[in-house]
C-alpha cells in the first residue's frame, strides 16, 4: 500500500507542475463519467488505450453496448497521459477489470523519447492501481506496426514493440494477469500488421476488430472466474 501512495503522490505532484491544457486529456470523458456516476450505471469493464481503442469504440459501439463495456481511449496518447487519467476514467467507475492497451504512441515519440522499460512501468503502475481498487487488470500487447506515417523517422519501431510486449508479458505471468496477445493474430512475419488488416500499418481496420473482440472477450471470461 505504501507503493500505491507514493504513485498516488507522484502523480499529484506531477499534475499541478503541468498547464491546465488538458495535455492528459482529463477534460475528455468528464462529462459522460459524471453521468455514469450520477446514473450508478457503471461498466463491466473499460478499455483504456490510445487511438486503436477510441476508434474501436467509434467502430464497433455495439460491442461496447452489448457487454455493458466502455470505451477510454484518446488517440495520440503515450502510457504516461493514460497513467495520470486512469484514476478519473477507470477507478472512479468501478468497473471489474480494465483492459489495458498502451505504447503504441511511446514507440513513435509522440511525446518525448522514453525507454522501453519505462512504458512497462507505467502499465505496471496502472495495474497496481486497478488492484488496489479491486479492480481486474488485463494487460494487451501492444499491436504491430513497423512505422508510423506520422513519424517517419522511428527506426526499428516494429522490434521495439517486440521487446516491450515480451516484458509485458512475462509481467503479467508473473503476477497471475491475463495478457491479450494481439500481436501475434495481426502480425505478418516482419513484425509489422498484415496488409489486408491495416490502411496505415498502425491502426486496425474496422473489420480487423472482430479478430480482437474474440481474443479480448476470452480473455475478460478468463480474468474474471
Amino acid at each position: 500500500m505504501r507503493k500505491i501512495a507514493c504513485i498516488i503522490l507522484l502523480l499529484t505532484m506531477t499534475f499541478s507542475a503541468f498547464p491546465q491544457d488538458d495535455w492528459f486529456g482529463f477534460n475528455r470523458f468528464q462529462i459522460d463519467n459524471e453521468r455514469i456516476a450520477q446514473n450508478g450505471e457503471f461498466p463491466e469493464v473499460v478499455f483504456m488505450g490510445n487511438s486503436i481503442t477510441e476508434y474501436w469504440a467509434y467502430y464497433h459501439p455495439e460491442f461496447f453496448a452489448e457487454h455493458h463495456y466502455c470505451g477510454r481511449g484518446i488517440g495520440g496518447q503515450t502510457s504516461a497521459q493514460m497513467l495520470l487519467r486512469f484514476t478519473a476514467d477507470v477507478v472512479n467507475l468501478h468497473p471489474k477489470a480494465v483492459v489495458i492497451m498502451a505504447g503504441t504512441n511511446d514507440v513513435a515519440h509522440n511525446t518525448y523519447w522514453v525507454e522501453p522499460d519505462k512504458v512497462v512501468d507505467n502499465v505496471v503502475a496502472m495495474c497496481l492501481l486497478a488492484r488496489a481498487h479491486d479492480i481486474v487488470p488485463i494487460i494487451s500487447s501492444i499491436p504491430p506496426c513497423a512505422s508510423f506515417v506520422w513519424n517517419p523517422d522511428i527506426q526499428n519501431a516494429a522490434q521495439t514493440i517486440v521487446e516491450i510486449n515480451k516484458k509485458l508479458k512475462a509481467y503479467a505471468a508473473a503476477n497471475d494477469l491475463v495478457y491479450v496477445d494481439y500481436h501475434a493474430a495481426l502480425a505478418d512475419n516482419q513484425n509489422g500488421f498484415r496488409k489486408n488488416l491495416s490502411e496505415d500499418g498502425c491502426h486496425p481496420n474496422p473489420d480487423t476488430y472482430f479478430i480482437m473482440e474474440e481474443l479480448v472477450l476470452k480473455a475478460i471470461d478468463k480474468a474474471l472466474k
